[in-house]
């Protein structure tokens, strides 16, 4: 049946969406894996392809979304027994009623697009409980949203759950959506972006009420961010995409510690270092391709200064640097000339490295 600890296996996930322009490449053959009670992060620009490789997932489905190919395999404990399914060939009223909420939920980026305005906030959560628990007593259902409200870090429980979603702050609404997404006490937890519209002290707040929660539930997390500082915090295993494919992948240490990918770089770059004296943050240069146009080469090619010939002629294949830390670029290549990361982002790296290390 497979590796027990893995409780998800992405192979080779391809995915297209339609459009007036013609067909959106969105996902062109990603692979990943996520363990039991670890938290993987997918990382990158808008348009990357992060949210699109997982929506399928949970049958989040566009209605132009084709699906060209590849296997979600989903394994968990039933009865003392492992069982696997692939995901991508469920229907959608099996999705929504063995998988969705039960075994795999998810926080989407606005809250409001989860919560019903015209619903009290303690009925919405109390709707998620007894979907995924037909058999609880109305005491037990509310016993439970009682205990999921003051499961997020909310202390004036009864008063909130009486509330609307309008009379609720941002974090607040975002704290009860991920109390709506654990209601049915599920194994594997996906946030697409959940702090983004927050400010940076809400965002610690949510990440710390994730990480609390997830090592409570030995949750297994996939985190979807653009941001790197917040992969940080967060995450066990880091994917960096870009332009629908997954360039370097690793520990937390192989990414921030020894990355080898020129956009990687770039995004460590990006991250505002508040150790350092304020200068204007490097940004990468150019746009992500059209996803529309068959891509030659490496994609990110045009946008790298480090660029070998062959990068406009040739897609890199995935390079292992070690056990655990593999990047697709032609700079490992043994025939390639050497190229050292920025100077500056090297500094930090040594800055970060001595903190690390307590020094």
């Amino acid at each position: 049946m497979g590796d027990e600890n893995k409780i998800l296996t992405v192979q080779n996930l391809t995915v297209d969406y339609t459009t007036f322009r013609g067909n959106v490449h969105a996902v062109r053959g990603v692979s990943f894996e996520v363990n039991r009670g670890e938290t993987l992060a997918l990382v990158g620009e808008s348009g990357c392809g992060k949210s699109a490789s997982v929506k399928p997932i949970i049958g989040e489905d566009a209605s132009n979304q084709v699906i060209k190919g590849g296997k979600i395999i989903y394994r968990w404990q039933h009865q003392g027994k492992l069982e696997e399914i692939d995901l991508l060939k469920i229907t959608a009223k099996e999705m929504q009623r063995k998988i969705k909420g039960r075994q795999i939920a998810m926080v989407f980026q606005d809250p409001m697009t989860s919560l019903d305005p015209t619903m009290r906030i303690g009925k919405q959560i109390g709707e998620a409980v007894a979907s995924a628990h037909s058999k609880l007593s109305k005491k037990k259902i509310d016993e439970r949203v009682r205990n999921l409200i003051a499961t997020v870090g909310i202390n004036r429980v009864e008063t909130v759950a009486k509330q609307y979603p309008h009379q609720l702050s941002g974090g607040m609404r975002q704290r009860i959506v991920i109390a709506i997404a654990l209601a049915g006490d599920p194994q594997l937890l996906i946030c697409d972006e959940p702090t983004t519209a927050l400010d940076v002290t809400i965002q610690a707040r949510i990440l710390d009420i994730i990480k609390k929660i997830q090592k409570e539930r030995h949750l297994s997390v996939i985190f979807i961010t653009h941001n790197l500082g917040v992969v940080a915090t967060i995450a066990d295993k880091v994917n960096v995409m870009y332009a629908g494919k997954v360039i370097e992948k690793g520990t937390i240490e192989d990414i921030f510690f020894e990355p080898k990918h020129p956009y990687t770089w770039g995004l460590l770059e990006s991250v505002p270092d508040v150790d350092a004296p304020q200068e204007a943050l490097p940004m990468i240069a150019g746009t992500i391709p059209d996803m529309t146009q068959r891509i030659i080469g490496d994609a990110f090619a045009p946008r790298n200064e480090y660029a070998l010939d062959i990068d406009f002629v040739k897609e890199p294949p995935m390079f292992e640097v070690s056990k655990t830390h593999q990047a697709a670029t032609w700079l490992l290549d043994k025939r390639a000339p050497t190229v050292q990361m920025p100077r500056s982002l090297q500094k930090r790296i040594n800055r970060m490295q001595g903190e690390n290390n307590g020094k």
